[in-house]
């Protein structure tokens, strides 16, 4: 399945259904994040229910500490 992460096509084994799969994947998780599905805020609550389709379009905005 091919989507867009924060405007890049990246292609993902179709085991990746949900956001809450999306996000399982170690280069995302355990981080605290803003999820964007095609346009709209996805609540945390949401994301083993949300399923993924070709070509969607997900912004992950992710916090940074620092000073």
């Amino acid at each position: 399945m091919k989507l867009y992460i924060n405007g890049n096509e990246t292609s993902l084994e179709e085991a990746c259904g949900t956001l809450e799969d999306l996000l399982s994947r170690p280069e995302w998780k355990e981080r605290r994040m803003i999820v964007e599905l095609n346009g709209r805020i996805v609540g945390r609550d949401d994301y083993g229910t949300v399923r993924l389709a070709e070509g969607d379009r997900v912004e992950l905005v992710h916090f940074v500490g620092g000073g």
